[in-house]
């Protein structure tokens, strides 16, 4: 199989559009704390860059969930890998995530965290795919809004491959033929 990438966001981009994510949230959450809840793994270097610039007081945990495994597509069946290491009730929690596709993962841990009785519960993803949406999510900060393509880079991965590059890309996986 023959992999291509094609850069459909650049390292520039993504770094204005964090900064001024951050400052969005910084204004809407003046003066309280948040605590921002990164789903793994693809979410851990827009998490780390977002936290750099948010002003306000700050705490970090994370959650790994599973819907995909080793394809490019979901599996619609969600599974918790690790939960929070703390409890949310009363906070103000901003969940990160790196892409909102069909949005059943979302939606499957946002009715878990709500059910913990924060505060406020926001989302902040740093892709959208509305194209793909099969259960309504709207993500209360959104960095990109991306055409329907599997993306790679930036903490996205492809079969655990990938995560390292500083763009975004669009990854095309054809056939070798003999």
């Amino acid at each position: 199989m023959t992999e291509t990438l094609e850069v459909l966001l650049s390292e520039e981009q993504i770094r204005e559009r964090v900064k001024e994510l951050a400052a969005q949230i910084n204004r809407d959450f003046a003066g309280a704390e948040v605590l921002v809840v990164g789903i793994l793994k693809g979410s851990f270097v827009f998490l780390a860059d977002l936290v750099r610039y948010l002003d306000i007081p700050v705490k970090v945990d994370f959650m790994d969930v599973s819907s995909y495994g080793m394809t490019t597509e979901s599996s619609g069946e969600v599974r918790i890998l690790k939960d929070l290491e703390q409890p949310i009730e009363r906070k103000n929690v901003i969940v990160v995530e790196d892409i909102i596709d069909s949005g059943t993962t979302l939606k499957f841990i946002l009715g878990v965290l709500q059910r913990r009785r924060p505060r406020s519960l926001k989302v902040c993803t740093f892709l959208d795919k509305p194209s793909r949406r099969r259960v309504l999510v709207i993500p209360d900060y959104n960095g990109f809004s991306i055409p329907d393509h599997f993306v790679v880079g930036y903490g996205l991965d492809y079969a655990e491959q990938y995560r390292n590059l500083p763009d975004i890309c669009i990854i095309n996986t054809e056939q070798d033929s003999e």
